[in-house]
């Protein structure tokens, strides 16, 4: 074969050498004189496709030198010219949508997704999202070097538990118990990988790993003693499903310390555990800066060298250390220059994590034509697709818990007067949840319950000026400073606004958000950052008094020269400021925001009124019933924020009341009117809702829903749709038998081993019909240790109309010590017409039928359990039916 034909096989290698900006950077593996000789070298092993992925990722390797091994162990693994690799940065998010990476579809927050109790779904939520993140690598070109957020390596779901209700990142889990975390996780992983056997659609990477859930204010050096019985119990069974049943193909690792070693240096976990017991062979990626935590966060190491090599040594694989727009020189890859110069890490290590980040790589089809690779064959009129909106409102309508109904519930089509109050019914920001993506369009509370309920009149006042975070200001009322309507606009090719903008335009507005307008337009592609500075004037149209700020990441407001608002990286993502403001009068706007990956920012404003309770309350006199949508938002709780409010710190709650602004109104509402009161909750975590469990008529739990959330409220109060969800996690009366957030014991936690009385238990929720239970049939009344247990058992629908129950397995222990008070090992979906009766089956295996010793000893036990299946827990519902069972010996069962 002629040299030419080699070139042409390895074609698809040379393309990859565009994201250095220059296919001239591309060197060929031969010289030119090669193609003059009779019989040319063979092509390099890592180009040819017809060669197994291992062998070609053994001959990459091969020929790396040390900086350019160094260059790869990054989040932002650069391109190598010479061999035709592109850069490739491995941080990309998707936990309930393609996050941060302009328009997708955005599905309901993760913690509402546990509430559907239908892994099944996630899988197609799943497939969903790595299908639309395959239209948007392929649109910015499937050789092309692809950035952060732009990638096929997704650093998701978190499948840590949701151990106390505190913990503002508590919303990107799928509840607190782990059997019901780990088949959420392991659908989900699947549904984003995909069941090609060559390529991966895309990798899913289960975080964090593995003894993390709060407080955010001390993770980057707290230290978490955790037992080997709430470790093996708690802490790693959802893993060890994701990982080992799902086969995922990432892991990453935590911030926090356990029992004295940093997460990302933790030898039980990555060592033991991860690559001896689970035998994983996929890539660790380190959550961001937790190798550097190592050295200066947790004193573990003296320096940031010896971390990278202690995290090396124990398979950490990739080292998230920035963002990777503003990168200069080696900055974020010199500790493992460092590392390997001064001998303390191997080659032989260097090489074995090396080859991992490059299989995974080709895995994915980085590295061989677009035509070979079935995942990269898909339609971009998948992307923002019906059947992904179609899935988007599904899960939405599952995922909403009717908490309770005293009959006032669903509304009637002649209701003529709703009045709807709360400062969240008209929002969309409490339907995105965290890590979360941008839709072509969100359906608010308000806008859902307008076209379920087109012949009633509805009347909206929200009550209170609390966590109402202002509409974008109209071009209408801000003009540049040469007159002309909105504000001028200057790009700057820096940080700091400095030398000439190399771009001038006039903007109507600042209300950008990643990928969707303005800011990330066809006139800027090739700036790897930038900085933007907004000026004018702001002429209101109205007098009174407003909330005048900015909703973004990053970025600065000045009012007439004066700094009002300064948002800062971790700050709460909206920021405003009361102000008294005159119409007629021109105050002068400036508005910075400096480099900013998420590149989104918006100028906002709300005028506030200051009898807006008063207002509400005339409102609620009026109506025929009153739907009041209240909770938090993610911009009180969530990862590491600075917020300044009662209740909340770093992103955590101190508190699981409802806001006191909130309250307030609902007590006013109900104090002057003895109207219907439904209560519509937003929120990521569960609140102690003790005065609306009384005095509301009905509760409905609405979490963070995603685009279709307020079509799937409107559904369930109009009774199109009959609600299914149940808690995953326990609604506490109150802080008052928790542990302290620190304490990462079990005891007394979860439902699993509460001692105390829920305000609303782990797995409840109500329906507008109601179901009955026969009497489940067992395999075996007495099984022996080893053995599985087959269990069937007929539901029935006895009430008068259709609907969705969710039958709930649970285990009762012979009360062993280790073993927890009551646990799920099973669930299903049963849709069921007024009258019908189905039959379902469970299996359960040895591990459903084992529990944990106190010294970390998973075993099946003997002794005497109950098997219940019902609408809920045993003791916590009607609609349930148990029977003993016996087991007979014991087995001890692999990590």
């Amino acid at each position: 074969m002629t040299a030419s034909a080699w070139r042409a096989a390895v074609s698809a290698v040379a393309l990859m050498a565009a994201c250095t900006g220059s296919a001239a950077a591309f060197s060929w593996p031969w010289s030119d004189s090669d193609t003059k000789k009779d019989a040319p070298p063979p092509p390099p092993a890592y180009s040819d496709t017809s060669l197994p992925f291992e062998k070609r990722v053994d001959d990459l390797v091969g020929r790396l030198t040390l900086e350019e091994k160094a260059s790869q162990l990054g989040n932002w693994s650069r391109p190598i010219p010479r061999l035709g690799v592109p850069g490739y940065n491995w941080w990309s998010e998707a936990l309930h949508g393609v996050a941060r990476n302009g328009v997708a579809t955005v599905f309901p927050q993760a913690i509402a997704l546990g509430a559907t109790f239908d892994p099944a779904a996630v899988h197609a939520m799943g497939v969903a999202i790595s299908t639309e993140a395959r239209v948007k690598y392929n649109e910015i070109g499937y050789d092309k070097d692809h950035g952060i957020y732009q990638g096929l390596s997704f650093w998701s779901p978190n499948v840590n538990i949701f151990r106390d209700p505190r913990w503002g990142r508590g919303q990107e889990t799928y509840g607190e118990d782990p059997w019901l975390t780990g088949q959420f996780g392991k659908a989900f992983v699947e549904g984003m990988q995909g069941d090609d056997p060559k390529y991966l659609r895309t990798i899913a990477t289960p975080k964090h790993f593995a003894v993390h859930s709060g407080p955010e204010s001390t993770r980057h050096g707290a230290n978490v003693p955790a037992s080997k019985h709430d470790m093996m119990d708690t802490y790693l069974p959802q893993f060890r499903t994701a990982i080992v049943e799902g086969n995922a193909q990432s892991v990453m690792c935590a911030y926090n310390s356990i029992n004295g070693q940093p997460a990302c240096a933790q030898e039980f976990l990555l060592r033991d555990i991860l690559r001896n017991a689970w035998k994983f062979k996929g890539v660790v990626v380190s959550d961001c800066d937790a190798i550097q935590d190592i050295a200066e966060g947790h004193k573990y190491t003296k320096t940031v060298a010896e971390a990278a090599a202690a995290s090396l040594k124990l398979g950490v694989d990739n080292d998230c250390s920035t963002w990777g727009l503003n990168i200069k020189g080696d900055a974020d890859y010199q500790r493992y220059i460092e590392a390997m110069k001064q001998g303390l890490v191997s080659q032989q290590v260097v090489d074995e994590t090396l080859k991992r980040l490059f299989l995974a790589r080709m895995k994915l089809g980085m590295f061989d034509p677009k035509n070979m690779v079935k995942y990269a064959q898909v339609s971009d009129s998948e992307l923002n697709s019906p059947a992904h909106s179609a899935l988007a409102l599904k899960l939405a309508r599952e995922s909403m818990v009717l908490l309770k109904n005293n009959g006032a519930l669903p509304l009637k089509q002649t209701v003529k007067r709703i009045a709807v109050v709360g400062p969240l019914a008209d929002q969309i920001v409490p339907l995105y949840g965290n890590y979360n993506g941008t839709p072509l369009h969100a359906v608010s509370a308000l806008e859902g319950l307008k076209k379920a309920f087109p012949n009633a009149e509805i009347v909206f006042e929200p009550g209170t000026s609390f966590l109402v975070s202002g509409n974008a200001i109209p071009a209408s009322v801000l003009k540049t400073p040469d007159g002309k309507p909105g504000l001028l606009a200057e790009f700057f090719e820096n940080d700091d606004f400095s030398g000439t903008p190399v771009l001038r335009r006039i903007d109507a507005g600042i209300d950008y958000e990643r990928g969707r307008v303005g800011i990330e337009a066809a006139e800027l592609p090739k700036l790897p950052h930038f900085a933007v500075r907004w000026t004018g004037t702001l002429t209101p149209d109205k007098t009174g008094e407003y909330a005048i700020g900015l909703d973004a990441r990053i970025g600065k407001l000045w009012l007439d020269g004066k700094e009002i608002v300064n948002v800062g990286s971790g700050d709460q993502a909206s920021k405003t400021v009361a102000m008294h403001l005159e119409a007629g009068k021109s105050y002068s706007v400036k508005v910075e925001r400096g480099d900013d990956p998420r590149m989104s920012i918006h100028l906002v404003w709300s005028q506030q009124t200051k009898d807006a309770e008063a207002r509400a309350v005339a409102a609620a006199k009026k109506a025929d019933v009153v739907v009041a949508v209240v909770g938090i938002t993610p911009q009180l709780e969530g990862e590491e924020m600075k917020v300044d409010v009662p209740g909340f710190a770093g992103g955590d709650k101190t508190t699981l009341d409802m806001p006191a602004p909130e309250e307030k109104l609902l007590k006013a509402v109900r104090k002057a009117t003895k109207k219907p009161l439904v209560t519509v909750l937003y929120n990521g975590s569960a609140l102690s809702v003790n005065w609306a469990a009384k005095q509301s008529d009905a509760i409905l739990e609405a979490w963070y829903g995603g685009q279709a959330a307020g079509t799937a409220i409107a559904d369930i109060l109009s009774g199109t749709y009959n609600p299914s969800g149940r808690l995953p996690v326990t609604f506490y009366a109150g802080l008052k038998d928790l542990p302290a957030f620190e304490d990462y014991s079990m005891a007394n936690r979860t439902y699993r081993y509460y001692a105390g009385k829920p305000l609303y238990p782990f797995g409840h929720g109500l329906s507008y019909t109601s179901f009955g239970y026969g009497t489940p049939k067992l395999t075996a009344a007495t099984v022996k240790a080893g053995e599985k247990l087959g269990v069937d058992v007929e539901v029935k629908n006895t009430g008068k109309i259709a609907g969705d129950e969710v039958a709930q397995l649970y285990l009762t222990f012979p009360g062993a010590p280790g073993m927890p008070r009551v646990a799920m090992r099973g669930l299903a979906r049963v849709s069921l017409a007024p009258g019908e009766t189905k039959s379902v089956h469970f299996d359960l295996s040895p591990r459903d039928l084992s529990s944990v010793t106190p010294e970390g000893v998973i075993k099946v036990q003997p002794g005497a359990y109950k098997l219940s299946v019902g609408g809920g827990q045993p003791g916590a519902t009607k609609a349930i039916a148990t029977v003993p069972f016996a087991i007979e010996g014991e087995t001890v069962l692999a990590d």
